[in-house]
């Protein structure tokens, strides 16, 4: 079964992560498809809508089963942060609809792209640290540039969790629907009434004043990747999700 599926409206895509048996946690494979989709919608002017198929969930992270066997070189390869840098570097905007939880890498996916709705069941959490890890797919400075560092210490140090109406307040979602699909829709039908060329070039404009990078999160993530404090803390999470 394809952990990506995607539905073409015209000039909007939707993308939906696509593997509910294990919450949309990112696997290789689900990176590797993800990455052909991005790669065929900058052909033409497109929306991007990213969803999940299945109701009540976004994305829980990164596959932790197959995390804790990665080591430095994987983290080197930058697997979910290089996803997350072609997400938000898609030509024209994207839009993140967010059902339930999003956490670590989900969480991280959704602050890629332009916009964040969320339902009123959505929650936001970065809890790698947890698990001898860092948040290195953009949440350490998509977090502090979005939500400044006050937050982004809560949410990465202490574990603090956001609902939708505190993500609301703090601004990591632009705004609250209980319909995701229908304000999805009518929110990308407006931007793609603009000018595609203006839009890009904007995005390019605003691209342009990002100052933080992923390269110092990369280096950190592989020494930590190598650690035996990774491999108990991700062997101990897997243990008690099977109890």
């Amino acid at each position: 079964m394809s952990s990506i599926v995607v539905r073409r409206e015209g000039d909007l895509w939707w993308i939906g992560l696509n593997r509910p048996d294990r919450r949309n946690a990112h696997d290789e494979a689900m990176v590797a498809e993800m990455d052909a989709v991005l790669t065929e919608a900058r052909r033409t002017p497109s929306v991007l809508l990213i969803h999940s198929t299945t109701p009540g969930m976004f994305a829980a992270g990164a596959d932790i089963r197959e995390m804790r066997e990665r080591d430095s070189a994987h983290a080197l390869r930058a697997i979910n942060s290089g996803l997350f840098e072609r997400l938000e570097a898609h030509r024209w905007p994207t839009i993140a609809l967010i059902d339930g939880p999003a956490f670590g890498g989900g969480c991280e996916m959704a602050l890629a792209c332009d916009f964040r709705i969320a339902s009123p069941r959505a929650l936001f959490a970065q809890p790698e640290l947890s698990l001898g890890i860092l948040a290195g797919a953009g949440g350490n400075w998509r977090l502090a540039q979005l939500l400044g560092l006050s937050a982004a210490r809560r949410m990465l140090y202490a574990g603090m969790r956001l609902d939708a109406e505190s993500a609301l307040a703090a601004g990591l979602v632009d705004e609250i629907a209980d319909d995701l699909a229908a304000r999805g829709a009518a929110l990308a039908a407006t931007v793609a009434r603009r000018s595609w060329r203006a839009l890009e070039l904007t995005k390019l404009a605003l691209r342009a004043h990002r100052p933080a990078t992923t390269q110092f999160d990369t280096a950190a993530q592989a020494l930590l990747f190598d650690s035996t404090d990774k491999y108990e803390r991700m062997t101990a999470f897997l243990e008690r999700k099977q109890k």
